[in-house]
């Protein structure tokens, strides 16, 4: 990909022999990236990371920072065969999604343990959902604060709802809306608050929302999310 080139060519520089892989993830290499919301996540593999390493990319970094990027997260190609188990959601979702700009595939190789891919995915959703309550509470003051926040906080869910799918044993899709459209089919749930949310975030939504009808939203997607951590908790009982 054009766009990368001239930050490969960079760390290459900086790391020299050091670099083993750079690998794109998220909603670029899903291809529903959203102009101007979406970020360009990168993952960048070395054969070893001291604070030596960590200073020379300081300058690649902070250019790749200041057009409006996430700073990469660094591994070593050791870390990478061995976190599977302390972080299954992330690096599933990175093995369904990701693009490789420069060495190995090394995603394509890691192993994710179902069971510990249930316990993050029940955590993760319970924690979101009980941050989602409390930033509701100053959200609610204004249509344009709830807006937001069902905007701003709609792709963590739809990121975790890809390894509901996994626990229910299907394939997840790589979009976010198709993503949604199978958790509802698989679950049994509404879709739709969701689909309304994501027209929110995408400018589409040609019904105009009053406050009380933006608090009913708000209120079915809340329900719908419950209905989705009750599913995951159930496969363990």
């Amino acid at each position: 990909m054009e766009k990368f080139t001239a930050f490969i060519d960079d760390l290459k520089a900086t790391h020299g022999k050091n670099l083993v892989s750079v690998i794109l993830y998220g909603s670029a290499a899903a291809g529903d990236f959203v102009p101007k919301q979406s970020d360009y996540n990168i993952l960048i593999a070395l054969d070893r990371i001291g604070p030596a390493d960590l200073r020379d990319a300081h300058a690649c970094i902070r250019e790749w920072s200041r057009i409006g990027n996430p700073i990469p997260v660094y591994f070593t190609r050791s870390e990478l065969k061995n976190a599977a188990d302390v972080f299954p959601i992330e690096f599933h979702q990175m093995t369904v999604a990701h693009k490789v700009l420069y060495g190995p595939d090394l995603i394509a190789e890691m192993e994710i343990s179902l069971k510990f891919l249930r316990l993050q995915s029940e955590y993760e959703l319970r924690s979101k959902l009980l941050q989602l309550r409390r930033q509701y509470i100053a959200a609610s003051a204004s249509l344009e604060g709830l807006k937001r926040l069902m905007a701003e906080s709609l792709s963590s869910f739809v990121a975790l709802f890809r390894s509901v799918l996994i626990l229910n044993g299907a394939n997840p899709p790589a979009t976010k809306h198709e993503v949604i459209a199978m958790t509802a089919q698989k679950l049994g749930i509404d879709g739709s608050p969701f689909e309304k949310i994501f027209d929110i975030r995408e400018n589409k939504l040609t019904e105009t929302l009053t406050d009380r009808s933006a608090n009913e939203l708000f209120g079915e997607y809340m329900l719908q999310i419950e209905n989705v951590i009750n599913a995951v908790d159930a496969i363990e009982k």
